[in-house]
């Protein structure tokens, strides 16, 4: 089973990632861009069979490792 992790700085979390990418489109001449947040994505492959148990077991991978639930939230797509 392939999963997809989402993960992103909460909202009201300065992101200066987002605002040096933001600065480049428009130096860029991308215009219009009101905003920019940057993420990751991560990609899982896991052994479950079980949607629902594969979810509970990278909620689990999220909040012990792949998230710093402090500032950010994450987002899980079971992909396959």
């Amino acid at each position: 089973m392939k999963a997809r992790v989402t993960v992103t700085l909460k909202n009201g979390v300065l992101d200066p990632q987002g605002k040096a990418i933001g600065g480049a489109l428009s130096a860029l001449g991308f215009g219009g861009v009101e905003s920019v947040r940057q993420g990751k994505v991560i990609d899982l492959e896991l052994a479950d069979q079980d949607a629902a148990a594969a979810r509970t077991r990278i909620a689990e991978m999220c909040e012990k490792l792949l998230a710093n639930t402090v500032i950010e939230s994450y987002a899980i797509d079971i992909v396959g």
